[in-house]
């Protein structure tokens, strides 16, 4: 069925709301708009969906969260009576639609036998991957765009280790989900009826309690200055009463609250793209944290699980901490306090992505602790957990990636905000009470292991022609590396499509240069960008700084070539 086809079967069929139709019928004119709408199915992979809202097959809405949660019931009922009755849970967070499609996700499972535990109101993602291993169920899913635009929404699965599925788990959904080949095959029971028989329940503040004292047990020193003075951001997302909470709790005495962006909004008004990764989510916090005197700024993205910061200099401007950054401070932040009070593991290992640099892994090695790379992605970070669980091979102490990313010990098998806030917070207050801030740590650290230097370059390619100027780009990268820039040569490539090292395969090409410097280049998973990845090693800071811009120069001349006027997002 084309796309026409598939516009003129939605417009027609009595399945499809009258609100769906009007939509619809308001683009009667304008075929592109139908073609995208219409000329794939939103696809199922291992972030689930992610989509602009909307009508249509390819856009979220309430028959496509339908279809998909249906693909993931026949998947748990072929588990048997024992994965049905521990059912799922479900966690949703502060954008549009949110809400009626993580009730609509619990009415398909329930209508298929299965029990749902649905939180009450929105909560951050990573208290979703605690709910699941705190109430044992088979699987959960949280309805989140994360920190993509306001027109954006998603929908993630998580299997019964708390962590995000994987490729084989993906690709069952996804049969199951091909398998159905109607909407009206789709099972759905009222809401009501299903509260009535116990089939869905709703989860309260009791598991947020639970979280929270859990997560102060992860407190790795008290000896800081706890007067430390923190501004912090939810963005208008779900981190506002958890982040604040665990502060509080853990004595920090200073936190104030950008209020505008305190409580909830869909529409993001404050801020436009919700990414703390973007160092113009942190204008109003800057504001804020000039008026107070703040020591440090925290953002959180709208479902709390990517966390990005800011700190005061000696001339009293903030300065922004990219994930690499924040990330290396962590590990020497965690590393060596453990190595103090003697509690670092014999066999303990960090988990970082293969995009990620490589000032952590340098830290770690002074620690005798083992660095592992994964894909891109916390669904192989904490992947890496579960096989420790298995093999012990090694205790898993630290998983991050350069996208703000990072997750501290096993409690919560998925990036965390709220663990990470707490963390940093306390790491800034250690520093502060021996006299220094987190920018000074960070240039003893380069001080002593080289100059490390990054910068991540994001394109934006929209639609159908976008996603064929991805593949044009990938394409000119794999069939013809470069193989010289400036004085730097080409010493390996990896391309994660044919890799060995016993990585899933990926459309992800790295190409290593004979000083050590890198980039790398990628399709995101859940966003239309492409991403380069550029990282350098120096003697000094301008050193690395201009291998850099030549690297940078090099693979943007390329592309530039091939994709004329890129429309380009970089941050």
């Amino acid at each position: 069925m084309d796309f026409l086809k598939k516009y003129k079967y939605w417009l027609e069929s009595d399945y499809f709301d009258e609100y769906t139709k009007k939509e619809l019928r308001a683009i009667k004119e304008d075929v592109r708009e139908i073609e995208d709408r219409f000329h794939r199915d939103l696809t199922f992979g291992t972030a689930g969906l992610r989509g602009k809202i909307g009508a249509g097959t390819n856009r979220m809405n309430r028959y496509t969260v339908s279809l998909a949660t249906q693909g993931l019931a026949d998947t748990i009922v072929s588990r048997g009576e024992e994965a049905m009755e521990r059912g799922v849970a479900i966690a949703y967070d502060v954008r549009h639609f949110s809400k009626e499609f993580s009730q609509i996700a619990a009415q398909v499972l329930a209508a298929n036998g299965i029990r749902v535990y649905l939180f009450e109101d929105i909560r951050p993602t990573p208290l979703l991957s605690y709910a699941i291993r705190s109430l044992n169920t088979i699987s959960g899913i949280v309805v989140t765009a994360s920190h993509n635009p306001k027109d954006y929404n998603g929908y993630k699965v998580y299997w019964e280790e708390g962590s995000q599925i994987l490729d084989d788990m993906a690709e069952e959904i996804l049969n199951n989900i091909k398998n159905i080949g109607d909407f009206s095959k789709i099972k759905i029971m009222d809401l009501e009826e299903a509260l009535d028989r116990g089939l869905i329940k709703y989860i309260g503040k009791e598991i947020d309690y639970e979280y929270i004292e859990k997560i102060k047990k992860l407190a790795i020193r008290d000896d800081i200055d706890k007067n430390i003075r923190i501004v912090y951001t939810p963005l208008n997302g779900t981190g506002n009463k958890l982040v604040r909470r665990i502060l509080k709790e853990r004595g920090f005495r200073n936190v104030f609250v950008v209020q505008e962006q305190e409580n909830p909004d869909p529409d993001f008004t404050t801020v436009g793209y919700p990414n703390p990764e973007d160092v113009r989510a942190f204008e109003y916090a800057k504001r804020l944290g000039k008026e107070k005197s703040a020591d440090i700024l925290i953002a959180t993205d709208p479902d709390c699980d990517r966390v990005a910061c800011m700190v005061r200099d000696k001339k009293g401007e903030y300065v922004f901490l990219n994930g690499n950054q924040t990330g290396a401070l962590l590990v020497d932040y965690i590393l060596s306090s453990r190595y103090e009070n003697k509690t670092l593991p014999e066999n303990g290992a960090i988990v970082k992505s293969i995009v990620t640099g490589d000032l952590g892994r340098a830290i770690a090695d002074d620690y005798n602790i083992a660095t592992i790379e994964t894909l891109t992605g916390f669904k192989h970070i904490c992947g890496k957990a579960n096989e420790f669980d298995i093999t012990k091979e090694y205790t898993f102490i630290f998983g991050y990636e350069e996208s703000i990313g990072y997750v501290y010990d096993t409690l919560v098998r998925d990036k965390d905000g709220v663990i990470s806030s707490m963390l940093i917070a306390e790491m800034a207050a250690f520093y502060k009470d021996k006299g220094k801030n987190l920018l000074e740590r960070l240039e003893e650290l380069y001080g002593q292991y080289g100059y490390y230097s990054e910068k991540l370059i994001s394109i934006v390619l929209e639609g159908i022609e976008g996603r064929e100027r991805i593949n044009k780009i990938m394409k000119s990268f794999r069939q013809n590396p470069i193989t010289t820039i400036g004085s730097m040569r080409l010493n390996n490539t990896i391309d994660y499509l044919y890799d060995e090292t016993g990585n899933p395969k990926s459309n992800v090409l790295k190409y290593i240069l004979d000083d050590g410097s890198w980039y790398a280049i990628r399709p995101s998973g859940t966003e239309p960008k492409i991403k380069i990845y550029v990282y350098s090693k120096g003697d000094n800071r301008e050193l690395a700084e201009s291998k850099i811009k030549d690297i940078e120069k090099v693979a943007m001349d390329r592309i530039e070539s091939l994709v004329p006027g890129t429309n380009l997002l970089t941050y």
